[in-house]
């Protein structure tokens, strides 16, 4: 009986393991995103589906999520408004097209405004 409290259980699984396999996958080269001077920012004012609520929306960018949220904190700051990151574009809270705009042409970006 002491023979069979030593056994292994056949059912166990991995919790732990030194196996380079998941580094392997990791060091995957990144994308290459195209530079400010290289894309168009296109600038518009929505408030659909947000309870009548206006909010200026920033498209049209290719960034990884990092820069997006830099960018985010920047123009923020720079309009003094709340804002998120949703679907791949900015969105700040209230009317600030030209703020934004003049904030993203100083960054390099072509600014495209969009809408009335």
């Amino acid at each position: 009986m002491g023979a069979a409290m030593n056994r292994k259980p056949t059912n166990s699984r991995l919790v732990y393991s030194t196996d380079s396999e998941p580094e392997a996958a990791a060091s995957a080269p990144a994308p290459a995103y195209p530079s400010a001077a290289q894309q168009t920012a296109r600038i518009w004012r929505d408030s659909k589906r947000r309870r009548g609520k206006t909010v200026t929306v920033v498209g049209g960018l290719q960034h990884d999520p990092a820069t997006f949220e830099a960018l985010l904190k920047k123009l923020k700051q720079q309009c003094g408004a709340g804002g998120t990151f949703k679907d791949g574009e900015l969105e700040i809270q209230g009317d600030h097209r030209e703020r934004v705009a003049a904030a993203l042409a100083a960054m390099g970006y072509k600014i495209k405004h969009v809408g009335g």
